[in-house]
């Protein structure tokens, strides 16, 4: 059914109302589970889900997919988002074609975000550049086949700095024929409020549906808000702060802050109806709904039977995942790929130079890597934020590694049994003790990979994955299905916790979008200038390479071999 309805029964009854966001996992395993983990969440009874579009259209099927089994399997009525600016119009009407057909009555229309370097984009299709241009188009060919919904930014659009403007956008798109607004993502009550009060004043008469998004992990989080130029008020960052080496108190500290976020808002504004945004993950959604008294113990009981075997016990699915840390989770995950807000860093062209300058030459992006290793550059395009602290022990050994060639993106120490509240390594609950191999991840020359891979075989305790942009591809890892788990933990009352897991499936998932990354780089400068031009040549030749040392009691032999 059009959602439209019960958006507005939920105001009418001053009842609190809740549905769920989730992702396509990158993995056809993720996927899997996704499913059987959406069966258990459906038993809270959500009003809707809706499901993410990836940019151009890139997860078209898995989108619909999941859509149409979370109706026909679950019962549950969806939510497509749709962007339009990356997607030709022909891509557009067969979305919108067999989106009727499976039944789904609900789109979220979006813009969608344009290629890093928006200065030189153009649209793939100019009758659609803005959300709006896909608002008329649904109602101008469908009618009133499908409820609308589009986004509304609180704090502003990162593309819009005149919020005046952005107000005016919102209006527009509401007169073309939406049916209501989904905010995004925020974690400033009193500045979503005055927005909203805003938004009435305007002439914008229709619900407004906060998103709401419990902290996963701290770093995550951070990733998140700066991404998405989320502003988040002193002291919920001062206590995040306080407590980022313990993932089970952030955890719980994301949960009691979405429980007051909903309470405020209800309260304060008026507000009933609320989208939580998952991230696949489904303890944090649920602890939410108690602490509102909304779950639903007896709620909906799914007797279908999933065609999908669950690959866990399912009286531990709920928690095997639930500490998702950098790229390398288990791909098995349905929140692998957890990071869809991208990796990378949106800034036009005259920021990325005021932060990366204009390379021209090979040694120009070897001297950029080199400068962030040492702090005098604050982030790279596979990298929003400075070295982490973990990273202070073996600073010097990168710096020599990258200016032997090897352009590292990612790296960790090995560490033997650190307390899990040690203020450099520590993470999850406290009271346990953490563990990790080294590991390294780089970017190096085709004349240099194949005398490096016969180097690194030498060593029986070495694993390694290669690959290039063309799809080349080496290892020594035998097992195509072997999963390495290179970073865990041993917890009171707990099954060992292995956060970071590389295997070949989760390498071949990052390869794509970490080769994606120098086209989007190379697309923030002029077309045809020196620096598009290396950038260009670099992402085209080199290989991306993830190498792990296995014994985690000898600390400095990954480094030694590197540099040997």
């Amino acid at each position: 059914m059009n959602i439209i309805d019960k958006i507005e029964q939920a105001q009418k009854s001053n009842h609190i109302a809740y549905s769920f966001e989730y992702f396509p996992p990158k993995t056809e395993l993720g996927f899997a589970n996704l499913i059987d983990r959406l069966g258990r969440m459906a038993q809270l009874e959500p009003e809707f889900i809706s499901c993410t579009w990836g940019a151009g259209g890139s997860t078209h099927d898995r989108t619909l997919e999941l859509c149409t089994t979370a109706q026909s399997l679950y019962g549950l009525d969806t939510l497509m988002h749709l962007t339009c600016t990356n997607m030709e119009k022909a891509k557009i009407d067969e979305a919108l074609e067999q989106a009727q057909k499976a039944g789904i009555r609900n789109i979220l229309a979006l813009r969608g975000d344009p290629p890093r370097g928006h200065e030189y984009w153009t649209p793939v299709d100019s009758e659609f550049q803005h959300a709006i241009d896909l608002v008329k188009y649904i109602r101008k060919h469908y009618g009133d086949t499908f409820c609308i919904g589009v986004a509304g930014y609180p704090e502003g659009h990162i593309d819009c700095p005149d919020k005046e403007q952005d107000m005016q956008y919102l209006k527009e798109k509401v007169d073309a024929g939406a049916d209501f607004v989904m905010t995004q993502l925020f974690y400033d009550v009193d500045a979503c409020v005055t927005w909203m009060q805003k938004c009435r004043a305007y002439g914008i008469q229709v619900p407004i549906v906060p998103g709401i998004m419990p902290i996963p992990t701290y770093q995550s989080f951070r990733r998140m808000i700066n991404l998405c130029n989320v502003k988040v008020p002193d002291n919920i960052m001062s206590d995040l702060d306080a407590i980022k080496g313990d993932d089970q108190k952030v955890k719980e500290y994301g949960v009691n802050l979405a429980v007051k976020m909903i309470q405020r808002l209800h309260k304060e504004a008026g507000i009933c109806n609320f989208h939580i945004s998952t991230l696949n993950l489904e303890r944090s959604t649920r602890l939410i709904l108690e602490a509102l008294h909304l779950h639903k113990e007896n709620g909906l009981h799914v007797n279908k039977v999933s065609p999908w075997a669950p690959i866990h016990d399912p009286a531990k699915a709920e928690l095997w995942d639930e500490f998702p840390n950098g790229r390398y989770g288990d791909s098995r995950s349905p929140a692998y790929g957890e990071n869809t807000y991208s990796s990378g860093q949106i800034l036009p062209t005259s920021q990325a130079i005021l932060k990366w300058g204009e390379p021209e030459t090979e040694q120009d992006i070897a001297q950029l890597f080199i400068n962030y290793i040492n702090g005098q550059v604050k982030s790279l395009p596979w990298c929003e934020e400075a070295l982490h602290t973990e990273s202070e022990t073996i600073r010097q050994r990168l710096t020599d590694i990258n200016q032997r060639g090897y352009w590292t993106v990612s790296s960790q120490p090995a560490v033997n049994g650190a307390s899990s509240q040690d203020k450099i390594y520590g993470w999850g609950p406290k009271n346990g003790y953490v563990y990790q191999k080294a590991f390294i991840e780089f970017f190096v020359s085709d004349q240099q990979v194949a005398e490096l891979l016969i180097r690194l075989g030498k060593d029986d305790s070495i694993t390694y994955y290669a690959t290039n942009q063309k799809g080349d591809f080496s290892t020594n890892v035998s097992d195509a299905e072997a999963q390495n788990a290179v970073t865990w933990g041993v917890f009171p009352g707990k099954e060992i916790i292995q956060p970071t897991i590389i295997e070949k499936a989760s390498f071949e998932a990052w390869k794509d979008e970490a080769f994606g990354l120098w086209t989007e780089w190379e697309e923030q400068y002029a077309p045809n200038s020196p620096s598009q031009k290396v950038l260009k040549e670099i992402g085209d030749s080199y290989w991306l390479v993830n190498v792990v040392h296995n014994d985690f009691q000898k600390p400095d032999v990954l480094f030694d071999v590197m540099l040997s």
